[in-house]
């Protein structure tokens, strides 16, 4: 039985906001990847952030401080 792999995606306002969780993301070793928004979830921005799950305290720790996150949802491509 195939057990299939949710991710959890970080949305927000801007394209800049998203650069910067990036870059932030980036240097705390913090995997992920940059991503069109997915069409079931509605956004401002048109990229958003997709990290394992296994990640969202790390991520959220490190964003916190530094950008403004709209929203993280979980999503199942």
């Amino acid at each position: 039985m195939k057990v299939d792999q949710y991710y959890c995606v970080a949305l927000f306002d801007t394209v800049s906001h998203v650069m910067k969780a990036e870059k932030v993301l980036k240097s705390a070793g913090i995997p992920h990847k940059l991503i069109p928004v997915p069409r079931s979830i509605s956004s401002d921005c048109g990229v958003c952030l997709r990290f394992l799950p296994e990640q969202k305290e790390a991520v959220i720790k490190a964003l916190t401080s530094t950008t403004h996150v709209r929203e993280i949802r979980e999503f199942l491509p």
